[in-house]
């Protein structure tokens, strides 16, 4: 799904995030456990100062994270208007990013070979329908780091979509019984169409896949959390909890995270990862 072939999913992609640029960053704000233990996995693995690029920031809240620990960060996405919101907020904070660049991330041309310490993959390959895209994605986020770096790789779990609907719009099922199907087959969905999606196009992967396709890339396996612990779709009340309370499930999610048991519950997966 290269940009430059400024097909009709690319431009669905585009346009929903340019004209939803706010989205992303109240998502995370209002799925704290989601953001919280991404954050935790973040502190565990990467070391002080790291050069880290961030593809398909978005918003940049996670940019804004590792750049106020001290990391240097540069931010690529396909929306100028995230990026133009995610410097705005830095400069609100004080925080500095080294570079932001409007590109797909599918071409990470502009970067040497060797050039970071990590590159976090939060968003761009569930929205890379075409295979070979997420492969020329990999093999672009491999090639800009540094022997033994790190990948951050975010996955839509294959159930997520059919859970949401079951909680939100159960009648969905029985109009667009084909649509259920597609996902179920292949994990994808599109909105073509459709007016005021509530998501754009993308991709879901079979929790049992994630962690074989990022080694078929050439990333040795570290750890693969389901993003939202044990309360995926039942962390408003969670969500809500401040001090010692919000912290023990903090610690709780991520003990839990790791169990394949509930990854086909959760709604994202990560993938962290450490280039061969």
């Amino acid at each position: 799904m290269d940009v430059r072939r400024d097909n009709g999913c690319v431009c669905r992609v585009r346009e929903f995030y340019e004209s939803n640029v706010e989205m992303e960053w109240v998502r995370l704000a209002r799925h704290r456990t989601e953001f919280a233990l991404t954050a935790r996995a973040m502190e565990e693995f990467l070391q002080p100062a790291s050069t880290v690029l961030d593809c398909g920031s978005g918003p940049g809240r996670y940019s804004l994270l590792l750049a106020s620990r001290g990391h240097k960060v540069t931010l690529l996405d396909i929306s100028e208007e995230s990026l133009r919101f995610a410097k705005a907020r830095a400069e609100e904070q004080g925080v500095r990013f080294e570079e932001c660049v409007s590109a797909s991330a599918v071409d990470m041309s502009m970067f040497e070979d060797g050039s970071f310490d990590v590159v976090l993959l939060m968003g761009p390959l569930y929205h890379l329908l075409d295979p070979s895209d997420r492969v020329t994605c990999l093999t672009e986020a491999r090639r800009v780091l540094r022997c033994d770096g790190l990948v951050f790789a975010t996955f839509l779990v294959r159930y997520a979509a059919l859970r949401d609907v079951a909680k939100y719009d159960p009648e969905w099922l029985a109009d667009y019984p084909d649509d259920a199907n597609r996902i179920l087959k292949d994990g994808i969905y599109t909105f073509e169409g459709r007016d005021n999606p509530p998501f754009t196009d993308f991709w879901s992967v079979h929790p049992t896949e994630a962690a074989a396709i990022m080694e078929k890339a050439g990333f040795e396996t570290q750890i693969l959390l389901a993003q939202e612990g044990l309360v995926s779709m039942i962390d408003e009340k969670v969500n809500l909890l401040q001090g010692e309370a919000w912290e023990a499930w903090v610690d709780l999610n991520y003990r839990c995270a790791s169990d394949p048991t509930i990854h086909g519950a959760a709604e994202h997966l990560l993938y962290v990862g450490r280039r061969t």
